[in-house]
This record gives C-alpha cells, sequence and structure tokens, in this order.
C-alpha cells in the first residue's frame, strides 16, 4: 500500500487560483449564501417535462398523511386495501388505521428484537450481526412482506375504530423511550444466559419486558380495538352500518386471500444479486414466526413491464425507492433532469446504479404507490404517476410525477400479483439465496 500523502501548501496554493479564476465558482458562491442548493440547481426546461398527465391512470382516493412517522410502507401498503373496499362501497373517501397497524408492527418488532438478542448472546457485542441488531432496533419503516405477516395475524380496521395520536403522528421520543428499553433489556438477557440462567427464565424475563412495552404502546396508541362497527356515507350520501366485526373478520371479509398472492420483485444491478433469482435477509422481519422476505430480481425492462401490466389491468403497485435524489417536495417531481447538482458544485457526481448500491450512495428509503404511468408512441414509460403519502399541499393534491430516467436510477422494489409473471413465476420455487442482514436490499422503507 502507497504511503499516505499529506495535502501540502504548494497544492493549497493551486486550489485557492483556480477557485478565483472560475467565474461560475465564484457565482455559485453568491447564490448558495442565500438560497437552497435545490432551488439554485433547479431546471425550468427539465420540469417543464414533468406534466401531471398519463396515458395510463388508475383513480384513486385522496392522498393521506404520515405527518412526522416513518410509516410510509405501512401507509403505501394500506392505501392499497382501502382502495379495493372503498370502490365495493362506493366510498369517495377512506382510510384504514395506521395506528392500529403500527401498534401492532411495534409490538412484534420488540418480540423480534428480543428473539434476536437471546439468538445471538454467545457472540461478543462487537460482532457485526449484533451491532447490527442494536443499532438498528425497533424503528418506524418496514417491508411489504412484513405488512402480510401483520396483517395476516392481527387484521385490519377502519381509521374511525383507532385514530391517529399525538406519539404516533410524530414517533421520535416514542422510539426512543422504546428502544432504551428493549437496550436496557438485551443487556439483562445477555448477562443472564452469560451466568448460566435457563432457558425458561430468560423467557419469563422477555414476557415481562413485552408486558411493559404493551402497556407503553397502549399509552401512546390507545388500546387496539378486538371488536368495531363499521360506519360509513357512500358517495350519494347514505348512511349504512356493519355491526360487530373483529379485526380478522373485517379483513377476511373485503381482502381475503388477495395478499397472498403479491410477490416483491426487485431491480438490484449489483454482481453478488444474479438476475432471475430469489432473495431473502437475514434477520428482516417482524412477526416472530411468519413468512421470511422474499424477492426476485429482475432487469430493469422486465421489471417495468411487470408494472405496466398491472397498471394496465387497472391495479396500483406498491413500490420503494430512494427519494432523496433529484427532487422536488413542493413541485411533487422526481427527476434527473431537473436538477444540474454538477454544474452548481463543480463536482463530478456521476455513479451507476450499480456502484450506488455497493458504495452505500443509494437504497431503497421510502414507500409510495404507483397510479399511473405514460407510455410513448412506442409503448416506452416517460412518466410515472405516485400516490404518496405526505399529505395533499404538495404536488397535485399530493401525488407526485418521477422521469422513467429517475425510476432506472432510484426505484428498487414492487410488488405485483403473481398472474403479471406469467411465465417467471415459476422462479418464485426455487429456495431464496439469503442475503447478510446489513445487505442494502434488507433496508425498510419509512
Amino acid at each position: 500500500m502507497a504511503k499516505p500523502t499529506p495535502i501540502t501548501q504548494q497544492q493549497l496554493e493551486q486550489f485557492s487560483a483556480h477557485y478565483n479564476a472560475n467565474p461560475v465558482r465564484k457565482l455559485a458562491t453568491h447564490a448558495l449564501a442565500k438560497s437552497e442548493m435545490g432551488d439554485i440547481a433547479y431546471v425550468s426546461s427539465g420540469a417543464s417535462q414533468m406534466l401531471h398527465k398519463f396515458s395510463i391512470e388508475i383513480p384513486t382516493l385522496p392522498v393521506a398523511n404520515q405527518k412526522k412517522s416513518g410509516r410510509c410502507w405501512l401507509f403505501a401498503s394500506l392505501n392499497l386495501l382501502r382502495e379495493k373496499i372503498a370502490k365495493e362501497k362506493n366510498l369517495a373517501s377512506f382510510e384504514l388505521s395506521q395506528s392500529y397497524a403500527a401498534f401492532w408492527d411495534k409490538f412484534e418488532r420488540a418480540n423480534f428484537f428480543l428473539e434476536s438478542i437471546i439468538e445471538t448472546a454467545a457472540l461478543p457485542t462487537d460482532d457485526r450481526v449484533v451491532a447490527h441488531i442494536l443499532t438498528t432496533g425497533v424503528h418506524d419503516g418496514g417491508q411489504w412482506d412484513m405488512f402480510k405477516n401483520l396483517v395476516a395475524k392481527y387484521g385490519i380496521v377502519p381509521k374511525d375504530a383507532m385514530p391517529e395520536t399525538a406519539q404516533s403522528e410524530n414517533t421520535m421520543m416514542m422510539n426512543r423511550m422504546l428502544n432504551q428499553a428493549l437496550k436496557a433489556a438485551a443487556v439483562r438477557i445477555r448477562g443472564m444466559i452469560a451466568k448460566g440462567s435457563e432457558m425458561k427464565a430468560v423467557d419469563e424475563y422477555k414476557v415481562s419486558v413485552l408486558d411493559q412495552i404493551y402497556g407503553y404502546l397502549c399509552s401512546c396508541y390507545s388500546e387496539p380495538p378486538t371488536r368495531f362497527d363499521f360506519e360509513y356515507k357512500d358517495k350519494n350520501g347514505h348512511y349504512h352500518i356493519e355491526k360487530d366485526y373483529t379485526p380478522q373478520s373485517f379483513f377476511e371479509k373485503y381482502i381475503g386471500q388477495a395478499l397472498d398472492e403479491t410477490v416483491s420483485i426487485i431491480n438490484a444491478p449489483t454482481d453478488d444479486k444474479p438476475y432471475y433469482r430469489t432473495y431473502t435477509v437475514s434477520m428482516l422481519g417482524n412477526v416472530v414466526g411468519g413468512k421470511e422476505v422474499c424477492y426476485l430480481n429482475l432487469p430493469m425492462s422486465e421489471f417495468k413491464e411487470m408494472i405496466i401490466r398491472q397498471l394496465k389491468k387497472g391495479e396500483p403497485v406498491w413500490f420503494g425507492s430512494d427519494v432523496g435524489k433529484a427532487g422536488s417536495r413542493t413541485e411533487g417531481i422526481w427527476d434527473t433532469g431537473t436538477f444540474d447538482y454538477e454544474l452548481l458544485t463543480g463536482l463530478d457526481l456521476s455513479i451507476s446504479k450499480k456502484d450506488g448500491l455497493d458504495y452505500w450512495h443509494s437504497a431503497m428509503g421510502h414507500a409510495m404507490v404507483l397510479t399511473g404511468v405514460n407510455l410513448d408512441e412506442n409503448g416506452a414509460p416517460t412518466r410515472w404517476k405516485i400516490e404518496n403519502s405526505w399529505g395533499d399541499a404538495n404536488g397535485d393534491k399530493g401525488y407526485y410525477v418521477c422521469s422513467d430516467a429517475w425510476f432506472d436510477l432510484y426505484v428498487y422494489q414492487a410488488v405485483v400479483n403473481r398472474s403479471i409473471l406469467g411465465e417467471k413465476a415459476e422462479l418464485l420455487e426455487q429456495k431464496p439465496i439469503t442475503l447478510k442482514p446489513w445487505d442494502p436490499m434488507g433496508s425498510l422503507a419509512d
């Protein structure tokens, strides 16, 4: 290995001369002193191409708002389910309770965390797996297959049956206290096992911790309902009431087996993940005993083909992407051609999707719903319509648009019906390759 070389005074003088001789850098200095970087890099000619007009567009309900929480994956998932119910009941607006789903996710995730601590108790705390468990903790993010496990066990309820609270809408302190309690419990569990305690005693202690956590979550969310009535008004203003549901019976009546036929497809063009193979991620989940996360990796052209097939059938698509790149929240745009950060910064910012994953430049961090696409005369997509969960103040009443170029770089996962895959559905019968817990494709949408 070459000997490290320090920065020299001669180099500093040269760098200063280059800066002072460059009028673009001096202009950027003036602009950056008083304006946001995204506003300066904004390219109006690029933004003008991001029209909220689509050749395929599915009518959907008004957007929801996750407020100051990382529950996007739950909002996106429940937004898919509510469309089915709203269509059947002729509703102009309707939401399922995100708090109900989040409560049980937090509770199950706490048990998943404690079981992971027990499983790895023989390893030192600086072991990478243990460190991953401890640093990840319990937070708001999640995956589609985790949602499937959650509703299969606990069902769903209308939002009226379990409304939002101050803590459900702003989860930072709630999560902080929960994770402190879980780490305190991890210290105790690892200590008990190190001293040779019987597993019965360890399990009894774990159950006592879960008892405390259940009470804490009830204080933050209110206790989840076990029975409720479904009351609603249809588009014609007629009042209806359907009495005495359980969350499970409500789910069974209105959703049934529909989620069992959904599959996750991904586009991960890295060398360690050959296409047409299935993958799972070690230690990723929420419900102990639930089905493992499973992805089918496809080339981008086929990945998009599956999504378009489902949109053409009038069915929205859950998807995960990196919304932290090339976007304007107020404009409701994600587009690489709408921002010229290289000109503004003078930096070489080019990095491929493959290298972006390998070097942790980008990974899935937000889940939303695709509700439309614009196809050109050759049937190729040019832009995509997105139902977000950030309220209706930005974009087109909360609906966003992304360019196909942005889609290629920053969309990683989508959920489609198994039938959409056609002959490729046979690929799902493979035994999934297990990825390490910290693999980028194990990133959780929040």
